[in-house]
């Protein structure tokens, strides 16, 4: 079973756009939003069966410059 997470990413001020289109060109995600306030973007990543999630997102996403911090939430099937 794939397990769904949104992350949000902190990006250095002014590069944002480099960031969401360096995310774009890794084809990791489900989709992608540009937000207000404390974070700058909005992730949700689809984490492929038997992968470890902080190991695939520090892998595959966190290594990405110009991004200064993360959060990561976790979903569960609520019904």
């Amino acid at each position: 079973m794939t397990v769904c997470v949104f992350v949000q990413l902190r990006c250095t001020p002014g590069k944002t756009y480099r960031v969401a289109e360096d995310i774009a060109l890794r084809e990791m995600h489900s989709e992608l939003f540009s937000t207000s306030g404390e974070w700058d973007l909005l992730m949700k990543i689809y984490i492929p069966d038997g992968e470890d999630v902080g190991k695939y997102i520090n892998e595959r996403l966190l290594d990405i410059p110009h991004i200064e911090r993360s959060l990561t939430t976790l979903t569960f099937k609520a019904f």
